[in-house]
C-alpha cells in the first residue's frame, strides 16, 4: 500500500492592526491544523496555544481511529482551557477555532469548529471543505443574504460555535485522499480579506506549498491586514522511505578496508 504524507508550507503574521498574534498552527507530515484565538475574548492566544499543543501530541503517533482520536484531542483541549480559566478567572470566555486535517493512507480526516477554513484543490475543482460556524453563514444558509453579501457583512466575525470551556460539538468528516490533492487551511485573517478566486489562483500558480502560503499571507497584509493571518498549505504526496541497503553496503566497504589495513600491518610485522 502506498504511504501518503503531507508536503507542506506554513506562514503566519500578526497583521497591521493587532498587537498580539492569537493564531496558532501545526504543519507536519501527517497532521495540519490552524487555531484562531477568538478576537475580543480573554486570553485567546492561550486557548489556541493549548489546543495546538494537544494536536501536536496526536501528530507524534499514528492514531488507530483518526476521527475518534481527533475527537479526543478536542476534549483534551477543552479540559485544558477549563483548567486555565479555573486558575485565572479573568480569562473567563477564552476560546479558539480549530480546523485540523489528518492524512491517513487513503483518506483525510477533518475536525472543524469555528470559522477557520479548509479549502481543497483537486484537478479542475476548487471547494471550501469546511462550513463556517458563524452568524453570517447562518444567514446565508437561511437565504437571508447571498455569499457575496456575507463577505462585507458587519457581523461576519461573529462565531456561533467555538472550542471553549463549555461543551460545543465539533464537526468531523472523512474525504478520500489522492496524490496531487492540495489543501489550504487558514484563519479568517485571510478569508475575510482575500477572495476565493484569488486564493484559488495562488494555490494553482505556486507549486511550492511554502511559496503559496507566503503569497497568501502577503496578499492579506496588502489588503490591510486587519487581523492575525495564518495559512497552512499541504499537498498529498507519496512517502518513499529511504532505502537502507546503500548505507549497509557502504558500512561493509569501510569494514573491509579497515580489515585489509590491519592484515597488511600484521603481515608486515
Amino acid at each position: 500500500m502506498t504511504e501518503l504524507r503531507w508536503r507542506y508550507g506554513a506562514a503566519t503574521d500578526v497583521g497591521k492592526v493587532r498587537d498580539l498574534n492569537e493564531d496558532s498552527h501545526l504543519a507536519s507530515r501527517r497532521l495540519l491544523a490552524v487555531a484562531d484565538g477568538v478576537g475580543g475574548a480573554a486570553a485567546g492566544e492561550v486557548a489556541s496555544g493549548v489546543t495546538i499543543a494537544e494536536v501536536t501530541r496526536l501528530a507524534r503517533r499514528s492514531p488507530v481511529e483518526a476521527t475518534a482520536e481527533l475527537g479526543a484531542v478536542v476534549e483534551a483541549a477543552r479540559d485544558r482551557i477549563r483548567a486555565a480559566v479555573a486558575e485565572n478567572p479573568e480569562s473567563e470566555g477564552m476560546a479558539t477555532t480549530l480546523t485540523g486535517l489528518w492524512l491517513g493512507d487513503s483518506a483525510v480526516d477533518i475536525v472543524h469548529i469555528g470559522d477557520s477554513r479548509a479549502y481543497q484543490v483537486r484537478g479542475e475543482d476548487f471547494v471550501q471543505v469546511t462550513v463556517d460556524d458563524s452568524y453570517v453563514q447562518h444567514l446565508v444558509d437561511e437565504g437571508a443574504i447571498t455569499p457575496a453579501e456575507a463577505q462585507d457583512h458587519p457581523y461576519k466575525s461573529v462565531v456561533t460555535r467555538v472550542l471553549q470551556a463549555n461543551p460545543a460539538p465539533a464537526h468531523f468528516e472523512t474525504r478520500p485522499a489522492l496524490i496531487g490533492d492540495r489543501y489550504m487551511l487558514c484563519s479568517d485573517g485571510l478569508s475575510d480579506v482575500v477572495g476565493d478566486a484569488v486564493i484559488e489562483n495562488v494555490l494553482r500558480d505556486f507549486a511550492d506549498p511554502q511559496a503559496a502560503a507566503d503569497e497568501l499571507v502577503r496578499l492579506a497584509l496588502e489588503g490591510g491586514g486587519p487581523d492575525n493571518v495564518t495559512v497552512v498549505v499541504g499537498d498529498v504526496a507519496e512517502h518513499k522511505p529511504p532505502r537502507r541497503w546503500p548505507w549497509a553496503v557502504a558500512a561493509l566497504g569501510v569494514v573491509l578496508v579497515i580489515a585489509a589495513i590491519v592484515v597488511a600491518l600484521v603481515l608486515k610485522n
